[in-house]
């Protein structure tokens, strides 16, 4: 069930995403079998979601690793030879029959193992040496078939270069700084979920906003417009329609509804790495550019994630349940109480806005400035982290993003504002992004040799 407001607000933030972005790279699809960007991509996606959350692999703190990897990556690349678009950190040049399968490489690998290395001991971990190991032969794996060279040595050289200069920037960015949340208990305020135990649920990863920005000037540059006033019709409007749509036994929203729900409750960093995986085959994009792109989502959704859980703490917004149980204390005559009410997904942080779309309205938004286009011909591949969930296709970026909106509600996670402000949120990071960063240069600076 979606009412025709709900349409009316989805297709205006489709409009604010898609809107207003800068010029496309690519145009027709050319096609091609992937390259070392992309084969470094999926391992480094592989590896960061599969840490345990409180050790980075919750979706926040694993775009933010991803972040530092595909930065690093680009930087690389973009060193060799003459110089096609501004550096995001490294200003040295190498020389142009630099091997950029050797940079790729061992940008990725030096950023991966410096992560992996740089979680903090007190925290519950995989095995940490087993990991590494797995880093570490995936290395030489992509070193072996590169001829010893010098080719080959001053791709590693650049490889080397941009991943210090990226690792020596994030030292001290509050990765896993401590923090407290300070418990409000009035309403409107976010009460954590308990466990069956009674024991509260806790955000594993709280310190994402406040870590250093990759782009932006500050972790709240781009504050969103805050929760509704809880007295106003427009959050009786959220909370009735989340009332109806997400509980866990709701009597309207339909199978396919509750199956997309939990579709969509996935990892953004594996989700839209993949998705552009597929793109750039699709359009055969070359390793450059291939490197630009990765750089430039998971810089931008990095940023996205810092500033809704910057603003998440900002505004401690209650989630929809406890603003079910609680709607007596909430001053509207609107709403009413449901003691019994229960979501059918939840989540141990505050409500607005949605993280999930925060991400999400940042990696789309850079697939459709960089491809300059909505529909993709032949569609493409979603595929989910939950386990056993079926692949599915999709024919425009537009259409995922907006079943996303719909899919938070349905799963009773969040209030529609929450969701269409972080789509928006996402935007404005791409926007400052593309105005400021990873632009063309225009005169073709010649390397020598490094």
């Amino acid at each position: 069930m979606k009412s025709t407001r709900a349409s009316i607000a989805t297709a205006a933030a489709l409009v604010a995403v898609f809107g207003g972005l800068s010029a496309p790279v690519y145009g027709a699809p050319a096609g091609n079998a992937g390259n070392a960007v992309t084969e470094w991509n999926l391992f480094a996606a592989t590896t960061l979601v599969s840490l345990p959350p409180a050790a980075g692999g919750a979706p926040p703190a694993s775009q933010i690793n991803m972040g530092m990897t595909q930065g690093a990556v680009y930087d690389a690349v973009n060193a060799i030879g003459p110089r096609q678009y501004q550096p995001y950190l490294l200003k040295r040049r190498f020389s142009a029959n630099a091997s950029k399968e050797a940079a790729v490489a061992t940008a990725a690998y030096r950023v991966l193992s410096n992560i992996v290395s740089d979680v903090r001991a007190s925290i519950p971990s995989s095995d940490r040496a087993s990991l590494l190991e797995s880093i570490a032969t995936k290395y030489a794996a992509s070193l072996a078939p590169i001829s010893d060279s010098r080719s080959k040595a001053q791709g590693i050289a650049a490889g080397n270069a941009a991943a210090d200069a990226m690792i020596a920037a994030r030292q001290n960015d509050g990765r896993f700084a401590p923090f407290q949340s300070v418990s409000n208990p009035a309403p409107g305020h976010w009460q954590p979920v308990l466990s069956p135990g009674g024991t509260p649920m806790l955000d594993p990863t709280p310190w994402v906003g406040g870590v250093k920005p990759f782009l932006l000037q500050s972790q709240s540059q781009f504050r969103t417009a805050g929760p509704n006033a809880l007295t106003s019709a427009a959050y009786a409007a959220d909370f009735n329609e989340v009332k109806a749509l997400g509980s866990v036994n709701s009597t309207v929203r339909t199978d396919d509804q509750k199956k997309f729900a939990i579709f969509w409750q996935s990892n953004p960093v594996a989700t839209w790495n993949s998705v552009a995986r597929q793109l750039v085959v699709l359009y055969g994009v070359d390793v450059t550019d291939s490197a630009r792109l990765f750089a430039m989502q998971n810089l931008s959704a990095a940023d996205a994630a810092i500033n809704s859980w910057n603003d998440k703490y900002y505004w401690d917004f209650w989630r929809p349940w406890d603003a079910i149980h609680r709607a007596a204390e909430d001053g509207n005559p609107a709403t009413a109480p449901d003691a019994t009410w229960k979501p059918l997904l939840t989540a141990p942080y505050p409500e607005h806005p949605s993280g999930h779309l925060a991400h999400d309205g940042a990696h789309l938004a850079v697939l459709r400035m960089f491809f300059g286009t909505d529909e993709i011909p032949g569609g493409y591949e979603v595929t989910s982290t939950q386990p056993g969930a079926t692949p599915r296709r999709f024919d425009r970026l537009s259409q995922a993003l907006a079943e996303i909106i719909e899919a938070r509600i349905w799963a009773g996670l969040h209030f529609r504002t929450a969701d269409l402000q972080a789509v928006i949120l996402g935007r404005n990071v791409v926007n400052y992004m593309a105005n400021n960063y990873f632009q063309q240069v225009g005169n073709f600076q010649q390397a020598g040799d490094s």
